[in-house]
């Protein structure tokens, strides 16, 4: 847990896969300025799970990006890829409670069963195939060379949390995965365990991510962890429409900065697409945490289409995160 006099934490963990693009950068302005203006801290996790796409570079670059618009973290950063220990500390307490089950679906498999209508599960939930096989059909699946995933066990219950900004938000919470069929923990467990660990108390991430909020609280209720609070913000949009990723990559700071556009007014420009400054204007970080009030903020995503971004985001991508964040 991080050492601090301030009162609460906050945090950022985006997926070191790539470069940091406006829609992670503005996020993390959110987090940031969220965090100060309540007198918390705020730290930044390398979400770095799967080791084939993350690497030290994209690290290194990133934490560059947000020093680059003055976000530092106070503390040492910290990588998911040092803590598989927690994870499966976690998992082992879920397995005690007998709330994990082995699933040997196929990725196919999953997406045909979720296709299917469940009630009032979300899109795309798993609907408890492997729940209840017997030990002959596991030890087939094993035989036939299938590895099985993990799967929280859950009851089917609907999880409300007030969101800061969204207002109400609930969801039905299905089997989701805690641990990959080659492993890995899944992001899911991951998080819930990280943020109770670093004693987080704040989470602010895209809107995006919304819909798994009930999962990851109901995991922390078995596990024991204090939920914190909750502010999705709206998305970025890149010229077509969709949300800015990782084909979007030009729109970051490195692009936008050999156009001759240098990192404080990117940051001025997305102080404004929030709501919290003026057109043209350039306030500095202690101005923005004295605006910062979540009741200021743009509840719809912002659109780079029309903007000076807008020619940047059409570019061929050199390479962006996938990321909680």
């Amino acid at each position: 847990m991080l050492v601090t006099t301030r009162s609460g934490v906050g945090r950022f963990a985006p997926s070191p896969t790539g470069e940091l693009h406006l829609g992670n950068l503005r996020t993390a302005l959110v987090s940031w300025l969220s965090s100060r203006a309540g007198g918390g801290a705020w730290i930044v996790r390398m979400e770095d799970l799967d080791r084939v796409t993350s690497s030290q570079e994209h690290e290194r670059a990133q934490l560059a990006d947000l020093a680059a618009i003055g976000l530092e973290p106070d503390g040492p950063v910290v990588r998911q890829s040092d803590r598989f220990e927690r994870y499966e500390a976690a998992i082992a307490r879920l397995d005690a409670l007998g709330l994990v089950y082995p699933c040997y679906c196929t990725r196919r498999e999953i997406r045909e069963a979720a296709a299917a209508p469940h009630g009032d599960a979300p899109e795309g939930a798993y609907p408890g195939t492997c729940r209840e096989l017997s030990t002959a059909a596991r030890q087939r699946a094993e035989a036939a060379g299938r590895r099985p995933a993990l799967r929280f066990r859950s009851d089917g219950r609907t999880v409300t949390f007030q969101d800061r900004l969204l207002g109400a938000v609930a969801g039905v919470v299905d089997d989701v995965v805690v641990r990959r069929n080659d492993g890995v923990p899944a992001y899911n467990l991951a998080v819930v365990v990280d943020d109770a660990a670093q004693g987080v108390t704040e989470v602010v991430r895209g809107d995006d991510l919304a819909s798994s909020t009930p999962r990851q609280l109901e995991l922390g209720r078995r596990l024991g962890a204090p939920p914190p609070t909750y502010l999705h913000v709206p998305l970025v949009l890149g010229v077509d429409g969709a949300r800015l990723a990782k084909r979007h990559g030009a729109v970051t700071l490195a692009r936008l900065a050999e156009a001759g556009v240098d990192a404080l007014a990117v940051r001025a420009r997305l102080a404004e697409s929030l709501g919290l400054a003026e057109p043209g204007e350039r306030p500095g970080l202690d101005e923005l945490v004295a605006r910062f009030r979540v009741s200021a903020l743009t509840r719809s995503p912002w659109s780079l289409a029309g903007t000076e971004f807008g020619a940047a985001s059409a570019e061929p991508p050199r390479g962006s995160i996938s990321a909680d964040d």
